[in-house]
């Protein structure tokens, strides 16, 4: 290792370690970097500069954002709750299927698991909670859980990164994540079936059958969103990019004109909130785009190859290890910095392997959203505390039973390649 590297991963670390947000943390260590490096600093901007001239789908990311801001004030995640209740509150643990399930639907919509926790986390707890039919902690816990969920099933705000930094097809990558994101709701409800008729949780007072026709009603436009989002990317009418746009744009018309439920004043608090979230993943994706130069520079991806190929590593055994590595990553970096900057030293590896990128990222990206909910550092975990202030000794004490079904559903992504790459050859993706 060069010094100028060494000096880089101090001061990172450094960084981190003392409370810097980790986007700063980047753009300081790798300027320390160039600078030891005898660079000109001026190189960083010129880097940030040309990546975001050449990667026009990070436009997707904001866009995405906007829509999950409207949703969360236009009532539409309300009707959506609504709906949920109606179809599987009747149920044993019937609150605790509504959550996943309203996580299922949401995903399709706004790409964002803390958009999920934050817009339909507080909402949904406080349903939970009412008259102590669910304690404070599972509540959360179960909330925090569906809502990694909502980057998996499309549109993927961590899909958009991850098609960025492996050149992998969006549109093969948005659908890849159905079919996972199923099977996480699946086991997700499973845990909570199994929980609730151990505890003994009370059944919900079931929506009547004929109330259920203009529940969907009500629901119905909003659930057209990911149908339309979906036509237009696979049925050539739109890129991932406009689809963003037509997302924001539809969620914008129902919550204006259809349910006239959204004021000037909130649509502005609406534009600034997003821009402030879009300037935070920003930040770290241009500090990404530096210290992808540098780790280029320093012939990381290369070392990394040569290692494997001594080894004589097998693909399985190598999606193992980077699986294990980006669980413990996920402890205590978030998953954009790990998609951005530990990600792209793996990709050359995998296409030497011969390991599918579709697969591999639907992987890093299931991975890196279990990372949000394991301890001591996931960030949804801090994101429900905030929005509901449930102490985290409560939520923490209930997340492993959720951890470990999703961490399973992870295993069987793994090992059967197929499954994730099923729709995507369905409807046309050579891999």
């Amino acid at each position: 290792m060069s010094f100028e590297l060494a000096s880089l991963l101090v001061t990172l670390f450094f960084l981190a370690g003392i409370g810097t947000p980790i986007g700063y943390s980047i753009l300081l260590a790798s300027v320390v970097y160039l600078g030891f490096a005898g660079l000109d600093v001026a190189l960083a901007g010129e880097k940030i500069l040309q990546g975001f001239y050449k990667s026009a789908i990070l436009l997707a990311v904001p866009l995405f954002i906007v829509a999950a801001n409207i949703m969360n004030v236009g009532s539409i995640t309300d009707r959506l709750l609504n709906f949920c209740v109606a179809v599987v509150g009747r149920f044993k643990g019937g609150l605790g299927h509504v959550n996943v399930v309203a996580s299922l639907i949401f995903s399709g919509m706004s790409g964002s698991a803390v958009a999920d926790a934050a817009g339909i986390g507080k909402i949904i707890i406080s349903m939970m909670t009412r008259g102590g039919r669910y304690s404070r902690g599972y509540a959360a816990a179960i909330t925090a859980a569906s809502a990694t969920i909502g980057p998996i099933i499309p549109p993927s705000i961590p899909m958009v990164l991850y098609a960025l930094v492996s050149n992998a097809s969006i549109g093969a990558l948005f659908l890849a994540g159905i079919l996972p994101g199923l099977i996480m709701g699946v086991v997700l409800m499973g845990m909570n079936g199994y929980l609730a008729r151990k505890r003994g949780f009370a059944i919900e007072e079931p929506v009547p059958l004929k109330e259920l026709p203009r529940v969907t009603a009500n629901a119905f436009p909003a659930l057209l969103m990911p149908v339309i989002l979906l036509y237009g990317i696979y049925g050539g009418v739109t890129t991932p990019t406009e689809a963003a746009a037509v997302a924001a744009f539809y969620a914008l018309l129902l919550a204006a004109l259809f349910y006239r439920a959204i004021t000037l004043k909130n649509l502005y608090r609406v534009f600034v909130d997003s821009a402030r979230s879009s300037a935070a993943v920003g930040i770290v994706i241009g500090g990404a785009f530096i210290l992808n130069y540098i780790v280029i520079t320093e012939q990381i991806p290369q070392a990394i190859s040569a290692i494997l190929g001594e080894a004589d590593i097998s693909p399985l055994m190598f999606l193992i290890i980077v699986n294990v590595l980006i669980l413990l990553l996920g402890c205590v970096l978030d998953a954009t910095t790990i998609i951005l900057v530990i990600v792209p030293l793996f990709i050359p590896t995998c296409e030497a392997l011969g390991i599918d990128l579709v697969h591999f990222g639907v992987l890093v990206v299931v991975n890196s959203m279990i990372g949000l909910i394991t301890p001591p550092y996931g960030i949804l975990l801090f994101v429900i505390n905030a929005v509901t202030d449930i102490p985290l000794r409560e939520i923490i004490a209930e997340i492993w039973a959720f951890l470990f079904v999703l961490v399973a559903a992870l295993i069987v992504m793994m090992l059967l390649p197929d499954l994730v790459l099923w729709l995507p050859r369905l409807l046309g993706y050579q891999s």
